[in-house]
């Protein structure tokens, strides 16, 4: 599982994106509308932050700021950790675990967003695995 490259578990899921200018309340939308806790914030295509849930309630909730008003570009992670396509999985874990946070945006040479890993895709990854080990037990047993 942690082998697997980073652009292999992203897969065709969608890469939700806003620009910098757009509303706080316009990314929570998006984030709504697209069952996801995070959106790649890009300026010109290219990755420049990371808005997540977290950055919602800690920098416009609990500060009191009006999300029609308020900037996404005013309130994201700037220069999150990224990962090029094809580097393991694994590496996006390690950088999760040590950093603290739950996503890792993959990006290519000129820094445009390609996918967004998180951390629950271990967990599908996982899943995966246990599935082609009970298929293969039952086969073993079929087989005895």
């Amino acid at each position: 599982m942690p082998t697997r490259k980073a652009i292999e578990v992203v897969g065709d899921k969608p890469c939700v994106t806003a620009e910098a200018d757009a509303t706080v309340r316009q990314v929570a939308h998006l984030m709504k509308d697209h069952h996801t806790s995070a959106v790649l914030v890009i300026e010109q295509g290219r990755l420049v932050g990371i808005c997540t849930e977290r950055d919602l309630v800690m920098n416009v909730i609990a500060a009191d700021r009006d999300p029609a008003r308020t900037k996404v570009g005013t309130i994201m992670t700037r220069n999150p950790q990224t990962l090029a396509p094809d580097k393991p999985f694994g590496h996006a874990l390690h950088l999760m675990f040590e950093g603290g946070f739950r996503h890792v945006p993959v990006v290519d040479a000129a820094g445009r967003p390609l996918g967004l890993l998180a951390a629950r895709d271990a967990l599908g990854l996982e899943a995966l695995q246990l599935d082609a080990e009970l298929v293969r037990r039952e086969e073993i047993t079929v087989i005895l």
